[in-house]
């Protein structure tokens, strides 16, 4: 049995706290429990099961929340097997979901925790009809989905000028066009279950992205996607997007350089640090979470702060020289 725990001053945690007015799970019809009324019989009742389930401690019923917050949950995650996307699938696992994933080659292990395993099936999720047929899938394996994780993107560096239209098609297929279909296939599935979609966008796509200028379109797109999507298919969808910095991952050195210049760029942000997978892991459990239930149509920026303008670096130079 789970209680809520919007108020720290809920009854069934701190029973000698100051009275609580948060309608709560405890009473189950919403009935208001105050403090000047404890002998209410179903308050009574409820704080003898509590008491035996061991929740009458608060901090261990927050622990025992988050352990158990995906038990029951079915989530999909695209990429899901190195990177950004195994620690989405990771941290998932931890909370008890069953997590699908998919990628054009199987990983070499599969993503585990909580004694749980990530399923993985081949599948080019720029191809509409193989994205159905794998969702459809794990449907009907697991009964439900809950959740879907739209992170599977990228692109390798590419001078507009030159790229070639096959280029720039496939780059928009893999970021902008895929989470699309794969949005669709799952539709009716998480609006039987009231689910959620949360897209992995980038900081590429709200500022300039040069030599990525397609992937940078293509995210900006994801962002507008994700704001039309949250107006169309709510009550039933949330959906939100992730805008990931700048993240330290297996290809690190051929995103920025080398360790040094890794460094350098770590020391350039507020926080002193690049991203990490488990960050970004992080912002989607919680979008994923009843904490966000009213959270849809929302851009949350994951990247300690943001990059610093060049020009500031310019007038400290400047400034040093003179």
């Amino acid at each position: 049995m789970r209680i809520s725990s919007r108020s720290e001053s809920c009854l069934a945690v701190k029973p000698k706290s100051p009275s609580c007015t948060a309608y709560c799970l405890l009473c189950g019809g919403g009935i208001r429990i105050l403090r000047n009324d404890p002998a209410h019989p179903l308050l009574i009742w409820r704080l003898s099961r509590l008491e035996k389930d061991g929740w009458h401690d608060n901090e261990a019923a927050r622990e025992r929340d988050v352990s158990e917050a995906g038990r029951g949950r079915v989530a999909i995650v695209t990429g899901g097997t190195r990177g950004i996307g195994a620690a989405i699938v990771q941290l998932l696992l931890e909370q008890g979901f069953a997590v699908a994933t998919c990628g054009r080659t199987p990983p070499q292990e599969p993503v585990t925790a909580n004694g749980l395993a990530a399923e993985f099936e081949s599948c080019d999720i720029r191809d509409p009809e193989a994205v159905r047929a794998w969702i459809d899938g794990v449907a009907g394996r697991h009964g439900r989905i809950d959740l879907v994780v739209n992170n599977a993107g990228g692109s390798p560096q590419a001078q507009a000028a030159t790229a070639s239209p096959r280029f720039s098609e496939r780059i928009l297929q893999l970021n902008l066009l895929a989470p699309l279909h794969v949005s669709q296939a799952a539709y009716r599935h998480l609006r039987a279950s009231r689910g959620a979609i949360v897209n992995i966008a980038s900081v590429s796509g709200v500022r300039p992205s040069p030599d990525t200028a397609i992937y940078g379109a293509a995210k900006a797109g994801l962002l507008s996607l994700t704001t039309s999507l949250a107006q169309e298919w709510g009550p039933e969808v949330r959906v939100n997007a992730v805008i990931v910095g700048l993240i330290e991952t297996e290809s690190a050195e051929m995103t920025y350089g080398s360790v040094h210049a890794q460094e350098r760029i770590a020391a350039s942000l507020p926080l002193g640090r690049l991203g990490r997978g488990r960050d970004i892991a992080e912002a989607v459990a919680f979008l994923a979470s009843p904490a966000a239930a009213y959270v849809s149509g929302a851009q949350l920026e994951v990247h300690g702060g943001g990059e610093r303008p060049l020009f500031l670096e310019i007038v400290k130079d400047e400034a040093a020289g003179s």
